[in-house]
């Protein structure tokens, strides 16, 4: 019960596992839902609004240079036996890492790797560095979002995210290959709002930056390069 509501909570905490590739075994997060559940991502799989069951989130080493990211997640999907619709991420970060924060019954989970920071609008780069730069970010609100909420929720992550990093003295609003993933129930009403000072937005706020300022303070290392390091 939140704030005197019955609110359903249906996304269970991520279950970590893993994939044999090429003779190592590479760490995977699985998020699984009771009830297909509403969604906004902006993965390689499972993007854009609809209903999803699941959400992946998979280590890949910093050689990763398939240009087929939506199949091979599907791959893997079909691998740990998901079915129906999800949502699948990658990152070159060991997901083994991965920083939960909950606030107001708003649950924020963030895998957190800042080694290629840019400026949003700032002008590309000749060569990007190889260096870990993905943050994933995966939301559940305990309440039915409005479609033109989900999108500014999404909004909402990335600001809150951004304000993390900076506070973190990095100098950049994310990086190249940042994703956010937002769920919520299918039923009961409409919360119309999803930004910073709405009712789920604010928590909604609160939980990631908690998430990616904790997660952003650790030295993390590529998990490709901890085999070899």
């Amino acid at each position: 019960m939140i704030g005197g509501r019955n609110l359903p909570d249906v996304l269970s905490d991520p279950i970590l596992t893993s994939r044999a590739e090429e003779g190592r075994q590479v760490p995977l997060l699985v998020w699984r839902a009771d009830v297909p559940l509403r969604s906004v991502s902006s993965g390689p799989l499972g993007g854009g609004i609809g209903f999803r069951r699941w959400v992946l989130n998979a280590t890949v080493p910093m050689s990763y240079d398939r240009d087929d990211p939506a199949a091979h997640l599907a791959a893997l999907a079909g691998e740990l036996a998901l079915d129906g619709p999800g949502v699948g991420l990658l990152t070159g970060v060991d997901v083994t890492e991965v920083v939960a924060r909950t606030d107001t019954g708003v649950r924020a989970w963030a895998t957190v790797g800042l080694g290629t920071p840019v400026p949003a609008a700032a002008p590309t780069p000749a060569a990007h560095a190889q260096r870990v730069g993905t943050v994933n970010i995966v939301v559940y609100v305990p309440a039915r979002l409005a479609d033109s909420a989900l999108v500014n929720a999404v909004a909402t992550a990335t600001e809150a995210k951004t304000q993390a990093i900076t506070e973190l003295g990095v100098p950049g609003t994310g990086t190249p290959t940042d994703a956010v993933t937002v769920l919520c129930p299918v039923d009961g009403p409409e919360a119309a709002y999803g930004g910073p000072r709405s009712t789920w937005g604010a928590p909604l706020a609160r939980a990631v930056h908690a998430a990616v300022l904790a997660g952003g303070a650790r030295t993390v290392v590529p998990w490709s390069e901890q085999l070899t390091g």
